[in-house]
């Protein structure tokens, strides 16, 4: 992949990242017992990109992701905590990811991406709050996470799978990485 295609394909990804996290937003909360939670749909984005481009690349379309999200939509908390919750995710899921495919497939590293984003968000608030009591909304913000990410890496599977230039995309990784 030549730098300009590079480029391109970054862009694509942080845009599309973008278009899903504004949608998302205009969704009224779809879970009635945990107030705030959200699908994460902007994570199928995130997952291409870890499987399909370097770790530098995939993390500068979460930046990208995150930047204009917050600027085309956002507040300076809504951007404190969305930074957060997808910076300790993205961390997370390349952890994940770098066990191997023989042990975590990609909905594990969905789903590990899934629950760091609530740990990262409840973090923040703990630490505006100025108490750790905000944690205890973690359990029900988990269970949340872990279907969701169930969910969202079944989909980004589905995708990297049947979407044939993703295809080559992870073959091209694959194969400078084997190099």
């Amino acid at each position: 992949m030549t730098k300009n295609q590079r480029l391109v394909y970054i862009a694509l990804l942080a845009s599309q990242a973008v278009i899903i996290s504004l949608i998302e937003r205009a969704i009224p909360f779809p879970f009635a017992i945990a107030p705030g939670a959200k699908l994460g749909l902007a994570n199928i984005i995130t997952c291409m990109a870890l499987y399909t481009l370097s770790t530098k690349d995939a993390a500068k379309v979460v930046a990208i992701r995150i930047v204009l999200s917050t600027l085309l939509g956002g507040t300076i908390s809504s951007f404190m905590y969305s930074a957060s919750g997808a910076i300790l995710s993205f961390i997370g899921m390349w952890a994940v990811k770098k066990l191997g495919p023989n042990r975590v497939s990609l909905i594990g590293v969905s789903t590990a991406g899934a629950i760091l984003h609530n740990v990262g968000q409840l973090m923040i608030a703990s630490w505006i709050a100025q108490t750790w009591t905000v944690l205890l909304y973690l359990p029900v913000l988990s269970f949340i996470g872990i279907l969701s990410g169930i969910a969202i890496g079944i989909f980004a599977n589905y995708l990297l799978n049947h979407v044939e230039k993703l295809h080559y995309y992870r073959d091209l990784r694959e194969l400078k990485r084997n190099i």
